[in-house]
C-alpha cells in the first residue's frame, strides 16, 4: 500500500487512530487530540485481578475505547470484527488489504518477534496497524516503533489470537465513512471528550477508579510490607513500575499527553482556563515519574523500610489531589 504513511507515537492505540484518521483524510489529528477526544485519561485498580503475579492497574481507559469514542465524536462510522475461527480472520484481513484498507489490530505483545526480550510479557491490548502484503509477510506499522516491519502469517495469526486476560480474539477494526468534520462538530467533540473525562476520574462510584482508586492504591501499598513480606511486596510495586513506565506511555506519560490535548484544546476553543489546568496535569505526570522511581528503589531492595513504603503511599495520594482538583477546576469551565 505505497500511500501509506508510518508515523511514530508515544502509545500505540493513540497512534494507530492517528495514522488511519491521517490515511482517511482527518488531516489535523494529533496524538494528543485523539487521546483528549477518546477520554483516554483513567486510573484503575481492581483488587479481584491479577497481571503478570501483580496488582492489575492501569493508567488509561478500556483497550478500544479511544479509537472508537475518537470516532464517534466526529461522526466516522467504524467497522469492528472479532472472529472465532482464524481461517476467517485471515481471509477477512487479506479481502480488507486487497482493497487497499488499512486495519488495526489488537494483538498480544508475548510473540512480537520485533519487540526488544525485555519488553515481551503477557499484555494482550497491544494495537498495530496491518497495511499491505510484501513477499509472503505482512507489512506492520507499529506506532510505537521508530520504522515499519513485517510478520509472517503464522506470527500475525498467534499475536492475533493470543490467550489470557483481554484476548483479542482476532479483532480488528477501521474507519468506513468519514462525513465533513465542520469546526463546531470538532469544538463539541472537545467538549464531551473533556466531560466525560471529568467524570470517569471524579464520579464513578465505589473507590477503586478516578482519583479514588490512587488513593485505594496508597492504602494498599502502606500495608503491603507487613502483610505480603519484602520480596512480595517489591514485587509487587515493580509490577506498578512495568504497567506505569514500560506499557504504553504509562502513568506520568498519559497526563504529559493530556496536558498537550488541553494545550492544543486552549487554542481551538479559545479558551486561556484551560492552560492553568494542563500545568496541574504536568505536574501530575512529575510526580507519577517521581513515585516509580520511589517504587523502583524498593524493588531493587536500596529501599527497605516501612517508611520508605509509606514515602510512596503519600506521593500517590498528593497525585490524587492534584488530579482531582484539576479536574473539579476542568468540570466547572464553561465550554463554547
Amino acid at each position: 500500500m505505497e500511500n501509506f504513511k508510518h508515523i511514530q507515537t508515544a502509545h500505540c492505540e493513540n497512534g494507530v487512530t492517528v495514522s488511519l484518521l491521517k490515511h482517511n483524510g482527518v488531516e489535523f489529528m494529533t496524538e494528543p487530540l485523539a487521546f483528549g477526544l477518546g477520554s483516554g485519561l483513567f486510573y484503575i485498580h481492581i483488587p479481584f485481578m491479577k497481571v503478570n503475579n501483580g496488582p492489575a492497574i492501569s493508567f488509561r481507559t478500556m483497550p478500544g475505547a479511544i479509537f472508537k469514542r475518537t470516532c464517534k465524536s466526529l461522526d466516522i462510522k467504524v467497522e469492528r470484527k472479532k472472529f472465532k475461527s482464524k481461517i476467517e480472520a485471515q481471509f477477512f484481513l487479506n479481502e480488507k488489504l486487497n482493497e487497499g484498507i488499512p486495519v488495526g489490530c489488537q494483538v498480544g505483545v508475548f510473540h512480537l518477534n520485533y519487540f526488544p526480550k525485555a519488553y515481551r510479557f503477557h499484555f494482550n491490548a497491544h494495537n498495530l496497524i496491518v497495511f499491505g502484503q510484501e513477499d509472503g509477510k505482512y507489512l506492520i506499522s507499529d506506532p510505537v516503533m521508530e520504522t515499519t516491519t513485517t510478520l509472517f502469517p503464522e506470527e500475525l495469526e498467534k499475536v492475533r489470537f493470543a490467550q489470557g486476560a483481554l484476548a483479542p480474539k482476532g479483532q480488528l477494526y477501521f474507519p468506513k465513512t468519514i462525513g465533513d468534520i465542520t469546526e463546531e462538530r470538532l469544538r463539541n467533540a472537545i467538549n464531551k471528550g473533556i466531560k466525560r473525562n471529568c467524570r470517569d476520574m471524579l464520579h464513578i462510584p465505589g473507590g477503586i477508579a478516578g482519583v479514588k482508586g490512587i488513593n485505594y492504591t496508597a492504602n494498599k501499598i502502606r500495608g503491603w510490607r507487613d502483610k505480603l513480606g519484602e520480596r512480595q511486596a517489591a514485587l509487587y510495586l515493580g509490577q506498578i513500575v512495568r504497567m506505569q513506565e514500560e506499557i504504553g506511555t504509562g502513568g506520568g506519560g498519559f497526563r504529559f499527553l493530556y496536558a498537550a490535548f488541553l494545550d492544543e484544546a486552549s487554542e481551538i476553543l479559545g479558551n486561556d482556563k484551560l492552560l492553568n489546568i494542563s500545568d496541574q496535569l504536568t505536574k501530575s505526570g512529575d510526580l507519577w515519574r517521581d513515585s516509580a522511581l520511589q517504587m523502583s528503589g524498593i524493588y531493587k531492595g536500596r529501599l527497605t523500610s516501612q517508611k520508605d513504603y509509606d514515602d510512596c503511599a503519600s506521593l500517590l495520594n498528593e497525585i490524587s489531589n492534584v488530579e482531582k482538583e484539576a479536574f473539579k477546576q476542568l468540570s466547572k469551565i464553561v465550554i463554547k
